[in-house]
């Protein structure tokens, strides 16, 4: 009995493996992807904008902030005070910093279970490693296209949940992913690197 609930427990998690498979297809996209979000987070505060993402890199622009990730160098610009912060983000940071890392996430360090609904997936992660900075995540998958519909996850002891619509495939120029200096000529730059 005992060996026949394992094997089904294994068989389901393959199956949460699937959907998250299936999901990051359909977001991974050599040209790019766009998307747009509200996040509402008790450590970060609530921001409304949209996300570009082709491949490691990323571009988001909110109402409170703008980001570029060029897959090695992180440009934080903040509209309140006229200032870029130029960092290089640890893996471990830049799990917080996306909310398409989950993308792959799930891969390492993480094991899963999955309930269904009529037409959404919801995938939970638990980290199985203490090192890691996302301890949990709710992922909710669209049945029909295994696009991400809601991304909650805990940081700590404080929940972020991304909400995302409007999910399409794009041609990204790789400069999408920098900061241009000549954009911003009055903002204060500080490199923190």
């Amino acid at each position: 009995m005992t060996a026949m609930l394992l094997m089904g427990a294994s068989a389901f998690a393959q199956t949460a493996s699937k959907v998250l498979d299936k999901c990051a297809a359909t977001v991974s996209s050599k040209t790019g992807v766009t998307a747009n979000f509200t996040m509402q987070s008790a450590q970060y505060g609530n921001a409304v904008g949209t996300i570009s993402i082709k491949g490691q890199k990323f571009y988001m622009l909110s109402n409170t902030t703008t980001m570029w990730f060029d897959g090695t160098t992180l440009w934080t610009y903040m509209a309140s005070n006229e200032e870029v912060n130029i960092s290089t983000p640890t893996a471990q940071q830049l799990q917080t910093l996306n909310p398409y890392n989950f993308i792959h996430l799930y891969k390492k360090g993480y094991s899963s279970t999955m309930t269904t609904s009529q037409s959404a997936y919801t995938v939970h992660l638990t980290a199985t490693d203490a090192q890691l900075k996302i301890t949990e995540a709710f992922l909710t998958i669209d049945k029909t296209s295994y696009e991400p519909k809601e991304i909650k996850m805990l940081t700590g002891n404080k929940w972020t949940t991304f909400t995302i619509s409007g999910l399409k495939k794009e041609t990204l120029a790789d400069s999408k992913f920098r900061f241009d200096a000549n954009a911003y000529p009055d903002a204060e730059i500080i490199d923190l690197r």
